[in-house]
């Protein structure tokens, strides 16, 4: 490899045997769930009736094509995700740079979330006040094709994945047009061994013309989608019962508040993680496009359905609202607080820091004095306020808090391993200081 694009040392998930673990094993854990949430089952409590489940698995070669590649499903999510991609491109914004490449170059970025949000709301509502009876044929097409497009959007993003493993081969030309440049990899996605490249990502901005892949798909298609699931959700239940429950209705709105906050702030997304460091392949891909829509709907989905009709009384809702409110607040004030001391805006308060050898501080004061993550307690108390609404009829609908536990401490000791090798004696002196990871006191 180039000094630009280094051969990556350190693979992720345990390399090759990992990557094909989640590759393989996640799908499957997507069509599970939508076998035993659906409108023809539904999991009581933690005894599954496999004899119910097998009977909605195809059984003939023809039958698993019918349902993984359905024209009219197939169709449907074409429209999908290519019209966003056209409004993209459309909808005014505002042009900003990213951060600075290896390179020292800076990509332009279209920020324009704000206008996408706005015209489907639009569209939405029209639809809905238009309708006879607040029927939308489309909705009621998601709630039934649950399964179908369960299987398009894995197999779409295994596609996408393909598709853009195989275009960071392809010459870049210079911006002026004259001549080729190379292209600008992943740290963690130049090992050589291409599945695991496919899998983590090669190119770390993959792009078509002005296009940004890997934003796009971060906040368009499955953000959305998520929140069209959600709805279909609660149509369905409105035109089986004649009315719609505190509980699924509490879900939408919490669930739509956190969705909607992420596609009208896309400007945070231009320093996270997977924007600057990551590269855009299967593991993204999949994440944006499938898991996303899929997984985060569980608690609609299962309240959705008439045996699971749950009403939770004022007491309860003004609960979890609390509950999401804290978690919200932890979540933007802490995150707030580090960009303003990293901006120089809180030089005047003299918060406790630590200066290293980079020339960067680490702020072990406020927020950042109680835990290294204390971010992430928030955004874990967020997860919770989705879950209970579900009540406690089957630990299938805490699946998000436990794996986004789980997620988040992985997140931590990569950017810990990250952190020691960057600050050296510095950042033992901070883990001294702010011993917590996560939670105060406790983890």
């Amino acid at each position: 490899m180039s000094p630009l694009n280094p051969t990556t040392k350190h693979r992720e998930f345990s390399g090759v045997p990992g990557a094909l673990g989640i590759t393989f094993g996640l799908p499957v854990l997507l069509f599970f769930f939508g076998l035993i949430v659906n409108k023809n089952y539904s999991l009581q409590g933690v005894n599954l009736d496999f004899d119910a489940i097998r009977s909605q698995i195809p059984a003939t070669t023809e039958e698993w094509l019918r349902l993984a590649f359905d024209k009219h499903t197939w169709a449907a999510y074409l429209a999908w995700f290519f019209g966003l991609v056209l409004l993209d491109y459309e909808l005014p914004g505002k042009h900003l740079k990213g951060v600075t490449l290896r390179d020292g170059t800076q990509l332009d970025y279209k920020i324009n979330g704000k206008f996408m949000s706005s015209l489907l709301i639009a569209l939405l509502s029209a639809r809905i006040f238009k309708s006879d009876n607040y029927y939308l044929p489309e909705l009621h097409f998601i709630y039934t094709h649950q399964l179908q497009l369960t299987l398009t959007t894995i197999i779409f993003s295994f596609l996408l994945a393909v598709f853009v493993y195989l275009y960071s081969f392809a010459p870049l030309r210079k911006p002026n047009g004259v001549g080729t440049q190379e292209r600008i990899l992943s740290v963690n996605g130049t090992s050589g061994n291409f599945i695991y490249d496919w899998f983590i990502g090669r190119e770390l901005n993959p792009r078509i013309g002005t296009w940004d892949i890997k934003l796009f798909c971060e906040l368009r298609p499955g953000m959305l989608l998520w929140f069209l699931i959600n709805l279909s959700c609660m149509h369905a239940q409105y035109h089986e019962l004649g009315r719609v429950t505190d509980s699924i209705i509490l879900v939408n709105v919490l669930q739509a508040f956190y969705i909607f906050d992420g596609v009208l702030n896309e400007l945070g997304c231009l320093t996270m993680v997977d924007i600057t460091t990551d590269g855009f392949g299967f593991m993204l891909s999949f994440g944006d496009l499938a898991w996303v829509p899929w997984a985060y709907t569980l608690q609609s989905r299962y309240l959705a359905l008439p045996e699971n009709t749950l009403d939770l009384g004022y007491a309860k809702v003004a609960g979890i609202l609390a509950l999401q409110a804290v978690g919200f607040y932890i979540f933007r004030a802490s995150n707030q607080q580090k960009s303003d001391f990293r901006n120089g805006k809180l030089d005047h308060l003299n918060l406790k820091s630590i200066p290293t050898k980079t020339g960067s501080k680490l702020l072990c004061d406020g927020w950042w004095g109680m835990s290294q993550h204390i971010n992430y307690l928030g955004d874990w108390f967020i997860g919770w306020s989705w879950c209970l609404p579900t009540g406690f009829q089957t630990p299938l609908t805490y699946f998000y808090v436990v794996y986004f536990g789980t997620l988040l401490v992985h997140r931590q000791t990569r950017d810990e391993a990250k952190c020691r090798d960057k600050y050296g004696e510095q950042w033992k002196e901070y883990e001294t200081k702010v011993p917590y990871k996560i939670i105060p006191y406790v983890y």
